[in-house]
Parts: C-alpha cells; structure tokens; sequence
C-alpha cells in the first residue's frame, strides 16, 4: 500500500490525535487551503474580467456581462454535485491534484480570448462555464479535510480551509486590477489592449487576469500530489454515500447554506457589476473586493464561535443580521438614478458579507453535529462496537453532506447575479430582487429555529 495511504486514523482517540494525528492533518489542511484559494480566484475570475470587456471593444450588452459574470457559479454548482462523491472513491491526494491542476485550462484560455475582441461571445460563454471547474473544488476539499478531524476541532478546520479558501475571491478582485495594467509576462503574454472610457485611454494586459495564475496552480498541484494523504477508513462508494438523498437534514442544511454560502458566492459574483450599474461615478474595481476579503475572513471567526456555543444559536443572529442588511441596502440605493448613499449602501453590504462568512462558518459546523447525534442516538446502549460504527457512518454521511450542500448552495452564486440583471430588465431597479433575498432570509430563520435553534428542538447543536 502507498506510503501516503493511513491505514489507521482515529481522531477521537486523543492519545492518537496527540501524538501524530493532529500534525498529519494540519499538514493536509495546509495544502488544502492554498488549492482552495487558487480554485475560487479561478472560479470568480469573470467577476472582475467582465468590467473591462466594454472598454477594451467587446459589444456586450450588461445582460450578457451579468450572465458572464454568473454562468461559472452555475457550471461549479453543478459540478460540486459530482465532486461531493469523489474523495471517497478516488481518495483526497489524487483527487485535489487533478482538480488543481484542470484549473490551468479556463485560466489559459481567458488569457488567450480575451487578446481578440472579435471572439465570439458563445467562446467567451465556454469559458466562463470552464471556470466552474474552480467551483467544484469546494464541495470535495471541504469533504476531504472533515475526515481529518475529530468533532471537536471540525468547525475550527472546516473554518479554516473554507475561510482563507474563499479569500480567493477577495484575491482575484485585488489582483486583477494591478496585475493587468503591467505587461508583467513580456512577449510571451501576448500585446497589450487599449482601454477607453470617455476621453481616458491607458494601456492594459487584460490577458494577465488567466495567465497570472498559472505558475500557482502547477506548484499547488504538485504540493498535494507529493505532501497529502488519503485515509483507507474513508473509502466508500457512490451507493454508500447516495444514503444521505433520503436524509431530511440534509435538505434542510442544503436550504440553509444556500443561505450563507449561496448568498456570500452571489454577492461577490454580482457586487462590482451591482456598484457599477447602481452608482455611475464609482470605480467599482477600487472596492468590490473588500466585500469577499471581510466575507472570508469571517468564516473561521463563525467556525470557532460554534465549536464554542453552538452552530445553531449564531446560524440564527446570522440571518436575523442578513435580513436587517438588505433593507439597509434597500434604503441606500439610488431610486430611478436619483439619489442614494454609496456608503451606506457599501457599509451595508460590508455587513452582509461578513455575516454570509460567519454563518458559513455555524452552518458547516452544525452538519457533523447534527449527523454525529443522530448516528449516537440510533448506537445508543448497543455496545462499543456499534459506537465506534456509528462515528464512522456519521463522519461519512456528513462528508458527503457537507459536499453536497456546498453543491446546491453554490447556485446562489449565479441566481443573485442574473436576479440582479433580470430586475433591472424587468423593472429598472434591482429593488425586486432584494426583496426576494428577505423573503428567503425568513425562511432560514424559521428552519433553523424549529430543527436546531429553539428549546427542545429536533436536534439541537
């Protein structure tokens, strides 16, 4: 068997997690997250491209730069389906190295369509979707790194590797306006662009957007090919894993995480090109990625106060918190282009991003919790071996349920980009589409109260 193959691994034995349990694992964390940053700035990368394609000759109308901006969160929602199951099957080593690696193809061929304005905008769709390859990373890295951990520390790591992983977001809307004003990789890259808005006109490298990431993605490839490791007691087949279709929570958590996740993964899809349309004299590239920096820090921050007090009890001042957001942002917006307060609109949505990262945080923490007491419950008073049965089918169920909903949640990020575009289109305002937002933002309040939050709740956690 492999060297990287752990044959035995049992993290709630605390004399093993001591002696070398916890350092095997956080060297796969460690991995994990840069592997995770690189795949949500590929994933997200459109975000911040789609604003200077009118600038540079591409005829888009903003319809079909807000679908641009949205169709990679709707190819990586779909493939997160498929990568939920795949750590199991495939193990976590091999599976991160080629999902690492498939990252060089959207990020090459960005670099490369966008040196001709006369691509056709069915290539550019192509590779907006490729971009969801990025997406799908989540749902098996998240998976992957619960194996790791005992219940104790899973909301801490779990924290962890989504947190900083999602800072890809914040990295790509940092980057990408600095790296493409400098012809940073010579002839090699490819000529420069003219950039034109009114009477400006500067040079730009829009073509640096794919190629800067490139060197990253083959040394992060490389990291988990030879530095991780796959967990023989982990293995299981699609059919072990299919159980968790029949389980109520996990369509409940689903729901829920569409609500943190969904949210935080559309709004920063959406945020520049929602600054761009709502506020005309703003530089949307200056601050939209500030929104995804807070968002993702905060998630570790909502993973560690949950392992503290509980998943349920900040899941729940999360969405009270979103609910007050949106209609803050509400009442700051412009009215038939008339009016508003850019900062308190931008204070507003820097409130919602950090709370989408904390509830992220509660949310992830809550899905071991839930899955581990209903596994000790059906355990109970049959013996040590039906315990030890029973903490290996929930550490299993709840992988496949952490990646599953990571899946569907991962919509959110093309649903709030396009509601944003089909408000405008219908109405003139993205009004509409807020107001959608809070009616969702009740339901989760009310789900999660009823099953987890309230005194003698289904399963409290």
């Amino acid at each position: 068997m492999s060297a990287h193959v752990l044959t035995r691994w049992e993290p709630e034995n605390s004399a093993f997690w001591q002696q070398e349990g916890r350092a095997v694992a956080r060297r796969n964390l460690w991995i994990s997250i840069p592997a995770l940053l690189l795949a949500f700035a590929i994933w997200q990368v459109w975000s911040v491209a789609v604003v200077n394609l009118p600038n540079i000759g591409f005829k888009y109308t903003p319809n079909q730069l807000f679908w641009l901006a949205a169709v990679p969160a709707l190819s990586g929602a779909t493939l997160r389906i498929f990568y939920s199951f795949m750590v199991p099957i495939f193990g976590g080593r091999l599976w991160t190295t080629l999902t690492t690696a498939s990252l060089l193809i959207p990020a090459i061929g960005l670099g490369l369509a966008v040196q001709n304005p006369n691509t056709s905008y069915v290539t550019m769709m192509m590779l907006a979707l490729l971009c969801g390859f990025g997406g799908g990373n989540f749902s098996s890295s998240m998976a992957n790194i619960s194996f790791f951990f005992p219940k104790s520390e899973k909301g801490t790591a779990l924290g962890l590797n989504a947190g900083l992983g999602n800072l890809g977001v914040s990295v790509v809307q940092f980057v990408v306006p600095l790296i493409i004003t400098m012809g940073v990789f010579g002839a090699v890259g490819g000529d420069s662009q003219i950039w034109v808005k009114g009477e400006q006109t500067r040079q730009i490298w829009l073509q640096n957007a794919g190629f800067v990431w490139v060197p990253f993605i083959i040394v992060s490839s490389l990291a988990a090919w030879f530095g991780m490791n796959d967990i023989a007691s982990a293995k299981a087949s699609f059919a072990d894993q299919a159980v968790i279709f029949s389980r109520k929570h996990n369509w409940l958590m689903c729901w829920l995480y569409l609500g943190t996740f969904g949210s935080f993964l559309g709004f920063a899809a959406g945020f520049p090109l929602l600054i761009k349309s709502q506020f005309a004299g703003v530089n949307p590239t200056q601050y939209a990625f500030l929104g995804a920096l807070v968002g993702g820090l905060s998630r570790p921050f909502g993973g560690w106060l949950s392992d503290k007090i509980g998943g349920a009890k900040v899941t729940q001042f999360v969405f009270l918190g979103m609910i007050a957001g949106v209609m803050g942002v509400l009442a700051f917006l412009p009215q038939g282009g008339q009016g508003g307060n850019f900062w308190g609109f931008f204070a507003c949505f820097l409130a919602l991003f950090a709370l989408t990262g904390i509830g992220n945080g509660s949310t992830f923490m809550q899905v071991p919790a839930i899955f581990s007491t209903l596994h000790q419950r059906l355990a109970a008073g049959k013996g040590g071996e039906a315990q030890q049965q029973a903490v290996a089918s929930a550490n299993k169920e709840a992988a496949a349920v952490l990646g599953f909903s990571a899946a569907l949640a991962a919509y959110g990020g093309f649903f709030i980009p396009k509601s944003y575009g089909t408000s405008i289109e219908m109405t003139g305002g993205v009004d509409a589409a807020l107001y959608g937002f809070i009616v969702f933002y009740v339901s989760c309040l009310l789900i999660n109260w009823w099953y987890y939050a309230r005194k003698n709740a289904e399963v409290p956690c």
